[in-house]
């Protein structure tokens, strides 16, 4: 191989090396925003449960209206 043909070599594998890195750290941003969101709804769900077992508890019958 020539040194042209080094260089030329060199350059793609330099190239796609900056695109592999450019796409793992839009990903990484991606996942990190993700699991923030995946925490939210967690917790959105935490307090929808407990709201629907406070309903549950002040609309179910009690036994003396059985």
């Amino acid at each position: 191989m020539s040194d042209k043909d080094l260089q030329a070599r060199l350059d793609e594998l330099e190239t796609r090396l900056a695109f592999q890195d450019d796409i793992i750290h839009t990903l990484s941003e991606q996942v990190a925003r993700q699991e923030l969101d995946i925490r939210e709804l967690w917790e959105a769900k935490k307090q929808l449960n407990t709201q629907l077992k406070d309903c549950l508890l002040y609309t179910s019958p009690s036994p003396r209206d059985s």
